[in-house]
C-alpha cells in the first residue's frame, strides 16, 4: 500500500468512529423528539428525556459533510480497479462485497436495531413477529445500510460511465460550486428531510444528486489525490461558524425571513462547509505516512464496524432510558460500548471471512470503504 493510500485509510477509520460517535449522541440532542404513531418518523430510533445542547452542534457538524467524504473516498479507487478487472468483474465484485453485507443488514442486523424503538411506541409483540411484520407489511428501516445500498447503485454505474468521466483535480472553488449545483435544487425542492425509499432501499431526496457528485468526483480524481494543506481546516471552521449561527439565529427568530431564505442560506452554508471540510480532512489524513498499528486495524475493519454498530447503539440507548447519569455520561458509555462491541464483532467476522478465503466484510479492498 502506497503512503497516501495509507493516509485515506486511516480516513475512511476515522470516518466510521464519528458515524458510531453522531448515532450514538442522536437520543440526547435537544431537538430530539419520539413519534409514537410512526417511530421511523422519529429524529432517532431512541429519543431520551436526558439532553445536551452541545450534542446539537456536533451533529449539525457531522451531518453538513461525512456522507459525502464516505462517498468520495469510495470514489478514489474504482477506476483501477476497474480497468484491472473490467467492467463484469468489476460489478460482480462489488455485488459480493455490497450487495450480500447489503441483504445481511436488512433482513438480520436493522431489525434487531429497531426493536427498542418499536417497543417505544408501546407494543408488547415480540420479536419475531416484529420481523415478519417488518419484511412482509413494512416500513422497512434500513439504518447506516442506506449507505451501502446507495453506494451498489453507484458503483454499477460508474461500470459503465467511467470510461468517459474527464479527469479532475480538487480544489476548494470546484467542490464548492459542484457541491452549490448539485445539493441546492434539491434541497429546495424536497426540503431537508424527505428521503426516497423502496423496501429496504433508501436515500436523502435533497442529497441524492451530492453524494453522487462526490462519488464521481472521487473517481474522476483517482488515489494519487493533492488536496491541499491543512489550511484547509481554518476555512473549514469558519464555515462551520457560520453555518451554526444561521442555524442558532433561525431557531431563535424563525419568523426574521421567509422560510425559502432560511432554506437557501441554510443550503449554501452546508455546501460550502462540505467542501471545506472534506478538502481539510483529505490534507490532514494525506500526511499520515508512517504506519499506525491502531489505525491500521481500524481503517480494516471500519467497514464492518459500519455495518454491525448500529444494534448496539440503539439497544445501549434503551438500556440508559431511566439511568439518572445526565445526556453527556449516557452518551460516551454508548458511544464507547458500541465502538467496542462492534469492533470486536468485525474483527470476529472478519477473521472467518478470510479463513474461507474470501473479503466480503472486513479487510481492505480496491474501495477505501468497502
Amino acid at each position: 500500500m502506497t503512503q497516501r493510500q495509507a493516509g485515506l485509510d486511516y480516513l475512511r477509520g476515522f470516518v466510521v468512529v464519528l458515524v458510531v460517535l453522531h448515532h450514538a449522541v442522536l437520543a440526547y440532542c435537544r431537538f430530539g423528539y419520539f413519534d409514537t404513531q410512526h417511530y421511523l418518523w422519529s429524529t432517532a430510533p431512541i429519543v431520551d428525556a436526558d439532553r445536551w445542547a452541545g450534542f446539537d452542534i456536533l451533529v449539525l457538524f457531522n451531518d453538513s459533510f461525512f456522507m459525502p467524504l464516505m462517498f468520495l473516498l469510495s470514489g478514489l479507487f474504482v477506476g483501477p480497479s476497474l480497468r484491472r478487472k473490467g467492467p463484469r468483474a468489476y460489478v460482480l465484485d462489488r455485488l459480493r462485497r455490497l450487495g450480500l453485507p447489503f441483504v445481511l443488514a436488512a433482513l438480520v442486523v436493522m431489525p434487531v436495531a429497531y426493536y427498542p424503538s418499536y417497543r417505544m411506541t408501546g407494543s408488547t409483540i415480540g420479536f419475531s413477529a416484529f420481523w415478519v411484520q417488518t419484511i412482509f407489511d413494512g416500513p422497512w428501516p434500513n439504518g447506516p445500510a442506506w449507505f451501502v445500498g446507495v453506494l451498489l447503485v453507484f458503483d454499477v454505474l460508474v461500470a459503465v460511465v467511467q470510461p468517459w468521466l474527464p479527469r479532475w483535480r480538487l480544489s476548494f472553488g470546484g467542490l464548492a460550486a459542484l457541491s452549490l449545483v448539485t445539493f441546492l435544487p434539491l434541497l429546495i425542492g424536497f426540503g431537508p428531510v424527505h428521503w426516497f425509499t423502496f423496501g429496504p432501499f433508501a436515500v436523502q431526496a435533497s442529497r441524492v444528486l451530492l453524494y453522487a457528485a462526490y462519488f464521481f468526483a472521487g473517481v474522476s480524481v483517482g488515489p494519487a489525490i493533492r488536496p491541499g494543506g491543512r489550511g484547509r481546516i481554518a476555512l473549514a471552521l469558519a464555515l462551520f461558524a457560520v453555518l451554526l449561527a444561521e442555524q442558532v439565529y433561525r431557531s431563535r427568530d424563525p419568523g426574521a425571513l421567509p422560510g425559502l431564505v432560511w432554506l437557501v442560506l441554510y443550503g449554501v452554508a452546508l455546501a460550502l462547509f462540505c467542501a471545506a471540510a472534506t478538502l481539510a480532512m483529505l490534507g490532514v489524513f494525506a500526511g499520515l505516512t508512517r504506519p499506525r498499528v491502531v489505525l491500521d486495524r481500524l481503517s480494516r475493519d471500519a467497514y464492518g464496524i459500519y455495518l454491525l454498530h448500529y444494534p448496539f447503539i440503539v439497544w445501549g440507548q434503551y438500556a440508559l432510558l431511566e439511568a439518572r447519569v445526565g445526556a453527556v455520561s449516557k452518551a460516551l458509555m454508548v458511544f464507547a460500548g458500541s465502538l467496542t462491541f462492534s469492533w470486536f464483532a468485525a474483527a470476529g467476522v472478519g477473521a472467518l471471512v478470510r479463513c474461507f478465503g474470501k473479503s466480503s466484510v472486513s479487510g481492505r479492498g480496491d474501495s477505501t470503504l468497502a
